[in-house]
């Protein structure tokens, strides 16, 4: 008898050859949640090095590369102004895109392309088709995931601790202090947990991080939990 689990997007028919996901767009996504992070980086160019000209002249605490990131303004959890970037240095006002999931794609490309954007030309049309995909499909309600008001993670840490110990910890270290070029995984899972989910789900932009979007996102507030439970200095 065929054993049958399933991961969030997709179904894995355990037992036979054939692995089928529901979703065959799940890489396309989990590639334009790097974009969003740090489209420069996944796509190998140069590091911008001027202000993005959507930039509002209110915020001066940021300015260069820093602005040109999509979570810049909209914020890791793609809730903009109303959301954690409602106060701190990334405070633009600025409106999220949760009113964007479920829009088409293509849609969305054409805005990505806008005046406003300004990304046509920077990027490829499939990069910018894969951040609409993300935009439109990938999005994910964080507060269902992390208490917003505590920013504690609503995971099982224990079980976190066995995914960290088995995904994680070999590049991470046992308590969250690799690399050495990182702040402590601890400390940035406490401070800006949203920023710690949206990297756990898509990975690192240019690195070799695995992305476990695949898999049910409990497993991944598990991770996050697990996370916050680490050393922070």
């Amino acid at each position: 008898m065929k054993k049958i689990l399933g991961l969030g997007l997709g179904i894995c028919i355990v037992g036979s050859s054939m692995v089928a996901f529901a979703n065959d767009e799940i890489s396309s996504i989990v590639r334009g949640g790097l974009l969003y992070d740090k489209w420069y980086k996944v796509i190998n160019a140069e590091k911008p090095t001027d202000t993005h000209p959507a930039w509002p002249v209110s915020n001066t605490k940021k300015k260069g590369d820093a602005t040109q990131r999509c979570k810049a303004c909209h914020g890791w959890d793609m809730m903009g102004k109303d959301g954690a970037y409602a106060s701190g240095s990334y405070k633009t006002g600025i409106k999220g895109l949760r009113q964007m999931e479920g829009v088409a794609p293509q849609e969305i490309a054409a805005i990505i392309k806008d005046q406003t954007h300004a990304y046509e030309g920077k990027m490829s049309e499939q990069d910018i088709l894969d951040l609409a995909l993300f935009v439109s499909k990938g999005q994910v309600d964080m507060d269902m995931l992390i208490e917003r008001s505590t920013k504690k993670a609503k995971g099982d840490a224990a079980q976190g601790s066995t995914y960290y110990n088995t995904m994680c910890v070999n590049c991470h270290g046992k308590d969250g202090s690799q690399p050495k070029e990182m702040p402590l995984l601890g400390m940035l899972a406490n401070d800006n947990p949203w920023e710690i989910l949206h990297k756990i789900l898509n990975g690192q932009p240019a690195e070799r991080m695995p992305a476990l979007r695949a898999l049910d996102h409990q497993v991944s507030a598990d991770v996050l939990s697990y996370l916050q439970t680490l050393p922070v200095k």
